[in-house]
């Protein structure tokens, strides 16, 4: 684990036991509808609190990983209130120990604004889902208003040291960079936070 990587992962050691209250980004109908209709073995990276666990189908089959062990053990309280069959690890997405072609599905939601290196993550999330698989994700990325990207760019180091998490990610970028295809692309908060289905591209 980097330097950079420790450090972001006591950030979010630190606010485990408020992040219920500031993660409010995603809406819940957002996250319903993106996890409506997962089967098969599905990985979700980056799971937080769980915010997400409730939104599972009944019976589906989920891998959760995240680094921040005081995270996990907020998403641990939310286990038995899932219809799904839930699995936590401790994990650093950036070097995911798991073989490939593993997952039918990756999920994510606003973890990539917060990895040190999110090619390096994308390139692991490619490598363990299978081929025919896809990635499904809601994340918050860098405006393509030039005037509100700007704003962005300058409150990004103030976000940074306050939670880790960078407000002006490239991210469909560093999706492309990672030898992933984007197949879809919904804006849901202008470009801000977008939903995206993107393919292997093996």
């Amino acid at each position: 684990m980097t330097k950079q990587t420790d450090k972001i992962k006591n950030r979010y050691n630190r606010i485990s036991n408020v992040y219920n209250m500031m993660d409010h980004m995603i809406r819940p109908v957002w996250r319903k509808e993106m996890l409506r209709n997962v089967e098969g073995n599905i990985l979700e990276v980056g799971v937080g609190t769980g915010a997400n666990f409730d939104y599972y189908p009944i019976n589906t089959h989920v891998t959760g990983i995240d680094f921040s062990p005081q995270m996990l053990e907020k998403a641990k309280e939310k286990l038995p209130s899932s219809k799904a069959h839930i699995t936590l690890k401790e994990m650093d997405i950036e070097n995911l120990g798991f073989s490939d072609n593993t997952f039918d599905v990756v999920i994510s939601s606003c973890v990539f604004c917060s990895v040190p290196n999110p090619v390096a993550g994308f390139k692991e999330i490619r490598r363990v889902v299978k081929h025919e698989g896809k990635i499904i994700m809601l994340e918050h990325m860098r405006s393509d208003n030039p005037l509100i990207g700007s704003v962005l760019d300058i409150i990004n180091p103030f976000a940074v040291r306050l939670s880790g998490a960078n407000v002006n990610r490239n991210t469909v970028s560093n999706i492309e960079k990672a030898g992933l295809k984007i197949e879809s692309e919904e804006y849901l908060l202008t470009s801000i936070m977008r939903k995206l289905v993107i393919l292997p591209n093996k």
